[in-house]
């Protein structure tokens, strides 16, 4: 499946660019509000990751760590998503100061 590739190295390069940016700011809020950020692309790709291996291999063991994939990226999305909703309007009040 070429647009779960596309979508796979899409995330993983949101991941590296909020990464990057959450080490070049000095402010807390917003470093926390990136992390979030980072958080859900990161979440994505390793979904993303196992979501492809279903479709690639059908076996019983590719089954069983796609679903741990998923999973895992599923909660890291959620926890993510949670997190960029407390720090969105701390790091707003933060870049206003």
């Amino acid at each position: 499946m070429p647009i779960f590739v596309l979508l796979i190295v899409l995330s993983f390069v949101f991941y590296i660019f909020y990464k990057m940016k959450y080490v070049r700011s000095k402010r807390p809020a917003e470093r926390k509000w990136l992390s979030a950020k980072s958080s859900i692309a990161l979440g994505l790709f390793v979904g993303l990751f196992g979501l492809n291996q279903v479709f690639l291999f059908q076996t019983t063991i590719t089954y069983i760590v796609a679903a741990i994939f998923i999973i895992i990226g599923s909660m890291s999305i959620w926890s993510g998503v949670k997190a960029y909703k407390f720090y969105l309007p701390l790091a707003a009040k933060e870049a206003k100061e």
